[in-house]
């Protein structure tokens, strides 16, 4: 069984295309000089985009979590992130290609 750091390893390494967008706006200081991670493990669960200075956890869902057995992992993990004091923004990844501007204005809003 793989440990879930080197899960996480290898989930950086094979980004999907909505995951490279969003991240070219957050790595490196980019948005608001706030640093954010990328497929971070945080307790049994490995996040999309965390940024812990602010504890703030960004999620980023295709259509297969609208299958009710995704979905009831998602809220079991939702559950879990906030129990620990992170607020969690969830985005679909059409919002990521439609409108990127609008998903920024909200994690922006969110952290402010």
């Amino acid at each position: 069984m793989k440990t879930l750091t080197k899960l996480a390893r290898e989930q950086r390494k094979s980004e999907n295309l909505w995951e490279a967008n969003l991240w070219r706006y957050l790595r490196a200081h980019r948005f608001l000089n706030l640093q954010f991670k990328r497929q971070l493990p945080i307790g049994p669960y490995i996040v999309d985009f965390c940024c812990r200075s602010k504890m703030l956890v960004i999620e980023l869902d295709g259509g297969q979590h609208s299958d009710k057995k995704i979905s009831k992992k998602d809220i079991h993990k939702q559950r879990y992130l906030e129990s620990l004091g992170f607020t969690v923004l969830r985005f679909w990844n059409t919002d990521i290609r439609s409108n990127i501007e609008s998903v920024l204005e909200n994690i922006r809003q969110s952290i402010i």
